[in-house]
């Protein structure tokens, strides 16, 4: 029973660790994220992205580029972006841009992963892209977006402070508390998927044995793991996605656990696939469902599955050309790593932290002000729907299982 316990201690204690490594990285993603959304008016974003051709394309990708977001702020800002008569293409191109080519993500990856994998990141966001357009192109879902366009009501009437210029809204002070209150709600939208991700991360890091994910992974942690055969990988970047499918976790929750895979000997395209599947999850896709209707959102995701594949595999074939592949003997197991220390982390930490309360303070000022005549703008995510209540579950349990993990010592 006390080895139960150590284990629990061990993951609680892992789950915090990591959070606390990420914490500036997150913190710096949504305030540059908060900054954009507040400055950049949609109705410009708009008005470029209508046809299907290479300029769309860029730019869907551009400005998926500078609304990086979690997955499910990204679905919300991809709708409305395709019910104001963007293409499908450049729709999925703003969608894979703000959930892979994200800037906070790739700092994340940089903390627990290492430089290749903030290449294959960025390179293999950009071939995504490119490999879904191709694929859209080749085949033509002409009456599947008829279809999901009428599905689409036009209930997204949205003021975006239009009128005034963003060197207006820097200045005043209600333009610093709408980047205060954007800032709140990116945190609102995705600090279920964070605890969740982060606790399961801890927990899988701790207590899952490393058997397990060289049964799931073919050929993972084998002696020569960082490219085993042809076969190993290409199962491996199968196992990704589907590994993934059932994780639930956004972006940002998955990279401690892509971590955990590679640290376990899983090949840089099974890594890469798995942390690309953030758009494959099954929350995402019944969103998708709701918006576009199930055939679109399953032709999406087929999309996405495709993709997903061959650029980890093309990915993973090109850096063990150029002879880069990362190795991950130079991974230190989880136990081995101290999470707490004085070090530039926890400066930065303490930094973001601070700038984290000034925008709380706007955002407080603003939440006053409002409460006369408020006009609430909410990331509908449908209601309170099943997944939501599941969720909710899941945050307490995980909230208990930290605070007990953390406590048992002091028992």
């Amino acid at each position: 029973m006390s080895h139960f316990f150590t284990l629990w201690h061990e993951a609680a204690t892992t789950s915090l660790g990591f959070f606390w490594m990420a914490l500036w990285a997150f913190v710096l993603g949504y305030i540059i994220s908060s900054l954009i959304q507040v400055l950049v008016t949609r109705q410009r974003m708009q008005q470029a992205m209508g046809k299907e051709g290479p300029r769309s394309i860029a730019l869907g990708t551009f400005f998926g580029f500078l609304s990086s977001s979690c997955s499910f702020s990204a679905l919300a800002t991809t709708r409305a972006i395709f019910n104001k008569g963007a293409g499908l293409a450049p729709s999925l191109a703003f969608m894979l841009a703000s959930t892979n080519l994200v800037i906070e993500l790739g700092m994340v990856i940089a903390v627990f992963l290492g430089w290749q994998f903030v290449v294959g990141e960025y390179v293999g966001g950009i071939l995504l892209i490119l490999v879904t357009w191709l694929l859209v192109r080749i085949t033509r879902p002409r009456r599947l977006e008829a279809h999901a366009r009428k599905k689409m009501e036009d209930g997204d009437t949205q003021s975006d402070g239009e009128g005034k210029s963003w060197k207006e809204k820097i200045t005043t002070q209600a333009g610093w508390q709408q980047i205060g209150q954007t800032y709140m709600m990116e945190w609102q939208m995705v600090w279920k998927d964070v605890l969740i991700g982060f606790t399961v991360a801890g927990i899988i890091s701790a207590m899952v044995p490393q058997s397990f994910f060289e049964a799931l992974f073919m050929g993972a942690g084998g002696e020569n793991a960082a490219n085993p055969g042809f076969i190993a990988v290409l199962a491996q970047t199968l196992v990704g996605p589907l590994a993934a499918f059932f994780t639930f976790i956004g972006s940002m929750g998955n990279i401690p656990l892509a971590a955990v895979l590679f640290a376990q000997g899983v090949s840089f395209a099974g890594v890469m696939a798995f942390i690309f599947s953030d758009l494959v999850v099954l929350p995402v896709l019944r969103i998708n469902a709701s918006y576009y209707g199930w055939k679109m959102a399953l032709y999406i995701l087929a999309l996405m599955l495709v993709g997903i594949v061959s650029v980890s595999l093309a990915m993973h074939y090109a850096l063990a050309l150029l002879g880069l592949l990362p190795d991950f003997s130079g991974q230190m197991t989880m136990a081995e790593r101290e999470f707490f220390q004085w070090n530039y982390q926890s400066v930065l930490n303490i930094l973001f932290l601070a700038a984290t309360a000034v925008l709380v303070g706007f955002w407080r000022q603003g939440q006053k002000q409002h409460a006369h005549h408020h006009e609430h703008h909410d990331h509908d995510h449908g209601g309170a729907s099943m997944t939501d209540k599941v969720l909710r579950v899941l945050v307490v349990i995980a909230l208990l299982w930290l605070i007990g993990g953390i406590t048992i010592p002091l028992l």
